[in-house]
Formats: structure tokens, sequence, C-alpha cells
């Protein structure tokens, strides 16, 4: 079975690693990019997503790349606790959760993409244009520097991102991704570690939020490599573009007063080596995905606000469980329904909760019934309530861990 996945992101390099256990290595990624660097910054893999990692043999390798979470908390604008969990295997999972460079995860999959499937697996300097459908097979079409290059598929897996071209080629009216007035500055910065070294923090509201969590354990000097998002409803731009470097003292300015006695926000703000700006965007759920034997995947598919931390690990159990069913169904048709049967409701449903801020309406909900902050949070938001928004959430995204833990990976018999 010859397939190509367009798009060498997560997503993508996932499909071709997923398929190529299942015993299907006859695939080609291709991309856009003329290379591929350790661009952006940090992101999240939560216990579901490195369990189909450790399956795949990458979870060690991975996990040394980054930090395993101790804990997520959630705090108001003036420093004071709404809630705090503990994160990965404090939590009881049987898998980390673990905070990583998404460039250094990137590069990561490709080198293992080109270690299983070939030094010529991963084809650069390809753009997809469009999807051709014939009978029993598809025409993929790249624009390349030397023209355009036609490539037969039995079956193409479109993982090319919120702007996905066979996206638009089927919904060609849908539009600019939608976005909601947040705008959002991500960067890293070497500051002193907080709290326990390994936690990772959000703190404010509706209007303003700031995001924390390390890259690299403490130095001998107490410091980290701290990843960083600040968050604040302001007018302005909304083009999507993840590589627009701004001028980090506005955005010091907007959180000059959140120096709380575990962070200095300010201080983290100053210390980045880049502040990159975009504005808070996603894509609204569409009725289907698959169309002939193409189909998409990732962001393509499903593209959500970043709350709960969970975008790059739906596209890595996107492409386990296509991988598993192209392994298990009679015919590449009967595979790519049963993988948008299985995927497209599950991320739409996660899609509407980010929506409405996931795991962090706690601090929505903590804002509007104690503007000025609170003696003691339970006065306004009961433990009980507060534990049932974190379980939902977790039971929407398909990681609570008396779940998880007792799922089968989706590890098919591999395909001779």
């Amino acid at each position: 079975m010859r397939i190509v996945v367009a798009g060498a992101g997560i997503g993508g390099l996932a499909t071709a690693l997923s398929l190529a256990a299942a015993g299907l290595k006859d695939v080609t990624v291709y991309d856009r990019v003329d290379e591929l660097t350790a661009l952006g910054v940090g992101i999240n893999l939560l216990p579901h997503s490195m369990a189909e990692l450790t399956d795949l043999g990458l979870g060690e390798e991975i996990a040394s790349l980054g930090v395993a979470p101790s804990a997520l908390s959630y705090w108001n604008r003036f420093g004071q606790l709404i809630w705090s969990e503990p994160r990965g295997l404090e939590a009881g999972y049987r898998w980390r959760q673990v905070s990583i460079h998404r460039g250094e995860l990137q590069l990561a999959l490709a080198r293992a993409v080109r270690d299983r499937l070939g030094a010529g697996a991963i084809r650069l300097s390809h753009a997809l244009q469009r999807v051709e459908e014939g009978t029993d097979s598809d025409v993929a079409v790249f624009a390349t520097p030397n023209g355009e290059v036609r490539e037969s598929a039995d079956l193409l897996v479109a993982a090319d991102g919120i702007s996905s071209s066979f996206r638009r080629q089927h919904y060609p009216d849908e539009g600019r991704p939608v976005w909601n007035g947040l705008t959002l500055w991500r960067g890293t910065a070497v500051a002193p570690a907080f709290l326990d070294g390994r936690a990772m923090i959000m703190a404010g509201d509706g209007e303003q939020k700031f995001v924390a969590y390390p890259l690299t354990a403490p130095d001998d000097a107490g410091s980290a490599r701290i990843n960083f998002i600040a968050e604040r409803r302001v007018g302005g731009d909304q083009t999507v573009d993840w590589n627009r470097a701004v001028d980090p003292e506005p955005i010091v300015e907007l959180f000059r007063d959140w120096r709380f006695d575990w962070l200095d926000v300010p201080g983290v703000i100053a210390a980045a080596d880049e502040i990159l700006e975009y504005p808070m965007v996603d894509r609204d759920p569409i009725p289907r995905w698959t169309f002939g034997r193409a189909t998409l995947l990732g962001d393509a598919a499903h593209a959500m606000y970043p709350n709960g931390s969970n975008g790059a690990s739906q596209a890595i159990l996107d492409a386990r469980t296509l991988a598993f069913h192209l392994a298990t169904a009679p015919d590449v048709p009967s595979a790519l329904a049963a993988y948008e049967g299985e995927r497209r409701p599950a991320t739409e449903a996660l899609v509407r909760s980010n929506r409405q801020q996931g795991p962090e309406r706690v601090m929505l909900l903590a804002h509007e019934r104690a503007p000025q902050g609170f003696a003691d949070v339970h006065d306004v938001l009961p433990e009980a309530e507060l534990a049932e928004i974190a379980a939902g959430y977790k039971r929407t995204a398909g990681f609570l861990p008396e779940i998880l833990n007792d799922r089968p990976p989706l590890t098919p018999p591999v395909r001779r």
C-alpha cells in the first residue's frame, strides 16, 4: 500500500511511525519547508499520547528531552491558589506527562522516521496544492521549486496544519480560522525555577492569563529554561502567524503587577530570548474529514485552542487510530470510515470544550465569584465543583487515569 503524508509536523511524523509499526512501510512524508529546524516553543504531551509514543519505542528518548511536571495548579491574578492536582506518574498514571520544546520533539520524530523508513522517507520543499480522486488511487499534487510534482497513492493523509490545502479544497468557503479576541505571546526564558522546580502553573482569568512550566531541570544556580504564554484580550491583527517576533517591553508592562511570592511574571517575560505573538484561533468542526482515499489529521482536521494542552496529544492519537484501522480493516475505505467515526466526534467535543476554557474554567469562575480575591477558595468554589471540572475535561479528552491505565495501546497486529 502506497501512502503519502502531507505535513512533517508532529501529526504527520507520528502517522508515518505508526504506519511503520503496523507493517505499512511504503510511506513518504512531504512538507513545504526547505529544512526541518527546531522552531516553536514548549508544548505538553499528556499521558494518553505518551502511552502511544512509549509503545512506539520512543517514550524514554522523548522524556529525556523534557521535564515531567509534578503538578498543575491554577491561581488567580493575585497569586492565590484556586486548584492544584498532581500530573503524570504522581497522579497514578502508568505514563509520564512531558513538557518539551516542540521543535525538539519534531526533530526526534523525524530522526525516528528516517531510521525506520529510510533517509528518503521525508521529502521537503513540497507544498500540497490539491488531491485528485481516482478509482483505486488518488494523486497528490505538490508545488516544488522545480515545478509541479504528482504522486499517486492508495492513501493520502493531509496533516498539513490549520491552513490545510486539502481542507480548503473541500471547504472553500470556510474562510480564516476563528479568532476569539485573545492575543497570545509565547516565549522561553532562563529564569529562577518556581515552586518545586517541576510545576506547571496557570494564573489569571478570561481577560488576562499567564501560563508557565519548565522545559529543563534547575541548574546549580537554581535557574531553568521556562516556557511561558502571556495572554490578554486586546484588539489587533488576527492574521495567523506563528513566527511574528515582538518587542517584550509592552508585554512586560501589561503584567507589571503580577509579582507573586513564588514567581516574578514580568521578570520572566523580560528575560525571554524572543517573544512570538499570534491570535488564539481554532476551526469550527466540520461534518466530514474523508474524501475518496484522502483524510484529514491533526490541526488540519480539528485545530483547537490550547486550553488543556491537548493539541499535539490529539494529533498523536489520530495517527495511532488511523494506523490501527488501516492494519485491521478489510480495505482503505473501511479503515478511513472507522478512523473518522472514532476520532471526529471525540475531537469535536474537545474543540467545543476548549471554547469554554476546558479545565481553565476554574479561573473564570473564581474571577466571576471573587474578582478581588478570596480568603478561602472553597468559600466561592466548593472542592467538589473544582474536582468535577478537572475530571470532566479528562473524560472529554480521553485521559481519565482509571480508564487510560486499563486501555490497551493502539497497536494492531503487524500487517504482512
